[in-house]
């Protein structure tokens, strides 16, 4: 988006003299992980409002910037996002990370009108976990590739991706697809079941099954705690969790106070069981 296939703009970067380095996200879309956007020698210009968009948009906008799990947040939605950005030519990049399952998700955000869009290698594919999926259009996509290997003087290098990861995450697609997912879901919600079973009918415990609204949209266990009615904090169950064999950690920053999430995705056979046990012990106090 900066440079496109201009081989002396590429050598360049990170810096952008003279380049469209102007790249503008909604202020409840910064995240972390937009670092990697300003190594590029950008610069990241916040907005809230389509208004605040609209007047945003100049001859130095690079790109339009969308984080696909804060969308419940923005005031800018996906697909007026999308729209802004077709009518006024500037392409539109959504970081989709988190986004898979459901399979379908692969190909929502090209088909609204995303430019861009970024996939977690590992999650839900089940890749190789440096490495990932970038889709889109075709021009974008050449001019991505010519920022790594065998193009070693350019900013991607320090990103790269060996063959081997590349190859793996090939594979992990054309595995992912034809993938009975249905089944998956099935043994998600029995493990769901299996943890909240065992705490069931402890004092000062409540469990519910939730869906998270959008990124890692897949079953999970919430379990409320009352530590005045159960004897025992949240802080003091997490702990008891960790301290013994095998040590358990769960969904880390839970929204939701007094709480206590587990996804079920990531856990192997036998493993519901196993946490179900550890957490009847842990909340028993």
């Amino acid at each position: 988006c900066i440079t496109g296939t201009d081989a002396a703009k590429i050598l360049r970067i990170p810096d952008t003299t003279g380049m469209k380095n102007e790249v503008i996200v909604q202020k409840s879309h910064r995240f972390p992980y937009d670092h990697m956007v300003r190594n590029c020698g950008v610069r990241l210009v916040e907005v809230e409002t389509r208004a605040e968009l609209e007047r945003a948009i100049n001859a130095r906008t690079a790109m339009l910037l969308f984080l696909n799990k804060a969308d419940p947040k923005g005031q800018v939605k996906a697909e007026e996002f999308v729209a802004i950005g077709k009518a006024r030519g500037i392409p539109t990049m959504n970081d989709a990370a988190a986004d898979v399952p459901p399979a379908g998700n692969l190909f929502k955000y090209t088909k609204m009108g995303f430019d861009l869009v970024a996939f977690s290698g590992g999650k839900g594919i089940r890749g190789p976990q440096s490495a990932g999926l970038l889709l889109g259009r075709d021009d974008l996509i050449r001019a991505a590739r010519l920022n790594t290997a065998p193009h070693s003087d350019t900013i991607g290098r320090s990103c790269k991706v060996n063959k081997e990861e590349l190859v793996g995450m090939m594979v992990a697609v054309e595995m992912y697809l034809k993938h009975d997912h249905e089944a998956d879901w099935r043994e998600w919600e029995r493990r769901i079941k299996v943890m909240a079973d065992a705490v069931t009918g402890l004092p000062g415990v409540r469990t519910e099954r939730f869906v998270p609204e959008i990124a890692n949209q897949v079953p999970h266990l919430r379990i409320h705690v009352d530590a005045a009615a159960a004897g025992v904090t949240r802080p003091e169950v997490l702990q008891a969790l960790r301290d013994e064999e095998p040590e358990i950690e769960v969904v880390p920053g839970s929204y939701v106070p007094d709480t206590i999430e587990i996804a079920s995705w990531m856990l192997q056979p036998g493993e519901a069981e196993i946490v179900g046990r550890r957490l009847r012990k842990a909340l028993r106090g």
